[in-house]
């Protein structure tokens, strides 16, 4: 059973915009069975931009029911029904949003239309909705509204259904998934019972063993990836997997760390590049006595002793630390002899091919050079500082996720009620889960503050104490 789906909405993204209507036609693969239409009292304004585009107005929707109102019906005419849309990403995405508003899990296979038509009807200039119906003669009343778009939906999925059958129907549904290629003990149903929810999933092997351990913002989707991957890195990959588990996180950030963290802790073999537990290189800054700064690599171990070194940035061997500063030295015209990569006792090797400024020899003023060095350090440089917090969505609507850094240390991850207004940092502390080691947390932590500002507009907020 097949239910063809189309919403209206106030705007594109399901976090912060809300449906203004929904039409569903419930089809049994010949034929439509049951039909569902009305208007929604997003409980918002639409803005003049939408109206334009679909005809619905604030008016038109003041006296609609609201989706809690709806939500039964809807329930009940998409129950043990594949998900069909044309773009099935941006309709079921709205759906579920709308759901998970009123704290309930809205889960269905999926199905569209626009793939299917792809691959049913090669060549076609476009594949959008006004397309086809110009394409195939698809007579409909209205563009951007739910019914005569939904109907559209229909009449193109029964021409794929004609030209592919049920067998290509099935393999889209399966995502390319081949059954007789999953392990006995891991069918569709149970991958489709995986959540569609931010998190940390485990792959084990016959004994029990953790052999790869992944994060994903839709777990579901990840693992079926996983299994629907045939080529002969996927079918490595998948070699000896028995079972997965998962761990629900809501936030990307905490998933990122635990994700980290957890490869550390288990040794997954298939997660080899980064099981590195310490790391043992690093970039180093100081002033010489000419007023440059210099730049070298070294072992942490040693280079700690030395109280003139300053720490850059570390790397899980000296030679990714020295791969490194030759990149720096060529991205940002740096002296190799003032970073230690040419022990030259005059001049440096590019000097005299004339590709070095004349640091190494005074030429060049030490205040000039040093800010291109400001420059390449600022680039690498990873550590953190301060004491602040970043506030994600949690693991349900009704609660936030809280990475901690204090004095630039991250200390741990933890969860709060969405409605707490304010929390003493020593509280937060007492909750958090302290954070097993790992080198690669600050570095994690940082890259992921650099697009705060993109990642706001998910629901991220970055708070800083004193």
């Amino acid at each position: 059973m097949f239910t063809i789906i189309d919403v209206e909405t106030t705007g594109g993204s399901p976090m912060y915009e809300r449906i203004t209507e929904i039409a569903i036609v419930r089809h049994d693969g010949e034929r439509i069975v049951d039909t569902y239409s009305t208007l929604i009292n997003p409980e918002k304004s639409i803005p003049w931009n939408i109206t334009r585009l679909t005809g619905i107005t604030n008016e038109m929707v003041a006296d609609a029911p609201k989706f809690y109102e709806v939500a039964k019906k809807i329930v009940e005419m998409t129950e043990d029904a594949i998900f069909v849309a044309h773009n099935v990403a941006f309709d079921y995405g709205f759906v579920r949003e709308e759901f998970a508003r009123l704290g309930y899990t809205f889960s269905r296979k999926q199905l569209c239309t626009v793939r299917m038509s792809r691959k049913a009807f090669p060549g076609l200039q476009s594949y959008s909705l006004s397309n086809l119906k110009q394409h195939f003669g698809i007579r409909a009343k209205k563009s951007h509204r739910a019914l005569d778009d939904t109907l559209a939906t229909v009449r193109i999925f029964e021409l794929i259904l004609a030209e592919q059958g049920g067998v290509a129907v099935k393999s889209f549904v399966n995502q390319g998934i081949r059954e007789t290629k999953l392990p006995e003990s891991i069918t569709l149903e149970r991958l489709y019972e995986a959540p569609e929810a931010c998190g940390v999933y485990y792959l084990y092997d016959d004994e029990k063993n953790v052999i790869y351990v992944g994060k994903s913002l839709n777990i579901r989707k990840r693992l079926l990836e996983h299994f629907a991957d045939q080529t002969p890195k996927g079918e490595k990959m998948r070699t000896g997997v028995v079972d997965f588990t998962f761990e629900i996180t809501g936030s990307e950030l905490v998933a990122l760390l635990l994700e980290s963290a957890e490869i550390k802790r288990l040794q997954p073999r298939i997660n080899r590049a980064q099981r590195i537990k310490n790391y043992t290189g690093g970039i180093y800054s100081y002033t010489d006595p000419n007023g440059y700064l210099c730049l070298a690599i070294g072992q942490r171990k040693s280079a700690a002793k030395n109280k003139e070194l300053e720490l850059v940035a570390d790397f899980p061997t000296v030679d990714r630390a020295k791969s490194l500063l030759e990149y720096l030295r060529r991205q940002f015209d740096l002296c190799s002899k003032l970073c230690h990569l040419d022990h030259s006792t005059t001049s440096c090797f590019y000097y005299n091919i004339r590709q070095c400024r004349g640091a190494c020899v005074g030429e060049e003023p030490a205040d000039a050079y040093n800010e291109r060095v400001e420059e390449a350090t600022k680039a690498i440089r990873k550590r953190l500082s301060g004491s602040f917090v970043v506030m994600e969505s949690g693991r349900t609507r009704g609660e936030k996720a809280v990475v901690l850094i204090i004095d630039g240390q991250y200390r741990g991850y933890t969860y709060i009620d969405a409605d707490l207004e304010a929390i003493m940092p020593e509280d937060l502390l007492e909750m958090a889960v302290p954070p097993t080691k790992d080198p690669e947390a600050p570095r994690i932590i940082h890259n992921y503050i650099e697009g705060i500002a993109e990642k706001t507009k998910k629901g991220s907020v970055l708070k800083k104490w004193g």
